[in-house]
């Protein structure tokens, strides 16, 4: 009984004294953010069509859906081609800021309404990687993913230095940032755009503008520590639970995906692999894909390595080892279809979404190396060509002249 309990313990105060993951939450926030990022920019030229006013599926259409399914979406709040071209806007600069881990708390709320309002606005744009992504957005609020590699960790190892030093450290931005999108909050639901479909994204939005206005209180005026030592517990515990429930989320979509090729009868006699290959829309090399193609015995590997890898993947969370040798084969599968299949953007989400399950100190040698590396080139560039010695004079004409020129 001793034991049980002091194991409990344990457990509670791991759960609560840090948040777990550090690097594989911030691995998760760089790849997500990177994916979208990189497909709001390549559809660029296109946006209009995609989500914007100009798309097949219109505005009108649009409102339709919105008003039986309760999405959420800024989109829809108007019509004007001036109001698309701003959240467009501000879904790039979101994904920006997330990327680099700056004003975290807020640029992922950011983040998601930016990931929803578009996604939701047209559903039928994606390839499958718009579903995870759509989930992780929210996720990702609940989570502190700036702990490493972030220019939150920076600013705030800076001010450390500075109160070391016996300096006065403020904060301009952070509350200026507040009340912005405070104001934003409260226009939207004066106007009644805000609550007018599902609940679920205006209270989460809510919640977080008035959590920030607490830790910045708590952290301003709390005589004591442990006002901030409650907070710190209460966000541990959430930044725990929602990584958890990413590492379900990934797991689930794996066994679904694996136990649903099962059941179709092109993937029990190994042949599945074989017709996407020949796909024009999903051929962008067709002479690669031919020479995958051209071996019976590779495409049938590839067809029940594919069914086997996803489907053993959750039970072997249990052996490291096995985890990992898995792990690779699939992140080099994602490559493979990204390349192969043409499908970049849906191979980019699912392999952040396995970077949950990448070895701590693995992440720890990455950017270890990606530090030095910077190092080097910053040092290369502070470099100065310091001019070489003046050539002497062969006589004293020559001398006479240079002193002259």
């Amino acid at each position: 009984m001793n034991r049980l309990a002091l194991s409990v313990s344990r457990g509670i105060a791991r759960i609560t004294e840090s948040a777990l993951g550090p690097y594989q939450t911030a691995v998760i926030r760089i790849g997500f953010s990177a994916t979208w990022l990189l497909f709001l920019l390549r559809e660029f030229p296109h946006r209009q069509e995609l989500y914007g006013p100009d798309g097949p599926w219109s505005w009108g259409l649009a409102e339709q859906l919105i008003a039986n399914n309760g999405a959420f979406t800024v989109l829809i709040w108007s019509d004007s081609r001036v109001w698309f071209e701003l959240v467009y806007a501000l879904a790039v600069l979101s994904g920006v800021l997330l990327l680099l881990g700056w004003r975290t708390r807020a640029t992922s709320v950011l983040f998601m309404a930016g990931v929803l309002s578009l996604q939701n606005r047209s559903v039928f744009m994606g390839d499958g990687g718009d579903n995870v992504l759509h989930l992780m957005c929210i996720y990702l609020v609940f989570t502190r993913c700036a702990q490493v590699w972030s220019l939150d960790t920076r600013r705030a190892r800076r001010a450390s230095q500075a109160r070391a030093r016996g300096e006065w450290v403020g904060d301009r931005v952070g509350p200026a940032l507040w009340g912005l999108l405070g104001s934003a909050l409260v226009t939207a639901t004066v106007a009644g755009w805000l609550f007018d479909g599902d609940l679920f994204v205006p209270l989460l939005l809510w919640t977080m503008w008035l959590v920030a206005a607490v830790w910045w209180v708590v952290g301003r005026r709390a005589r004591t520590a442990q006002p901030r030592i409650l907070l710190d517990v209460i966000a541990n515990v959430v930044h725990n639970g929602a990584l958890l429930v990413i590492m379900a989320e990934a797991c689930l979509i794996y066994a679904t995906a694996g136990w649903y090729k099962i059941q179709g009868s092109r993937w029990q006699d190994g042949t599945a692999v074989y017709y996407p290959l020949h796909l024009d829309y999903f051929s962008p090399w067709p002479a690669l894909a031919d020479l995958l193609s051209s071996s019976g015995t590779m495409v049938m590997l590839v067809t029940y390595g594919t069914v086997l890898v996803q489907v053993a993947f959750p039970f072997t969370l249990f052996n490291r080892r096995v985890k990992n040798v898995l792990l690779a084969a699939m992140i080099t599968e994602h490559a493979v279809i990204a390349v192969v299949l043409g499908l970049p953007f849906f191979s980019l989400a699912m392999i952040a979404a396995d970077a949950v399950f990448l070895p701590t100190r693995f992440l720890r040698r990455l950017g270890d190396r990606a530090t030095r590396a910077r190092a080097r080139l910053a040092a290369r560039r502070s470099r100065t060509t310091l001019p070489g010695p003046r050539r002497a004079p062969e006589s004293a004409e020559d001398a006479h002249v240079g002193f002259t020129a």
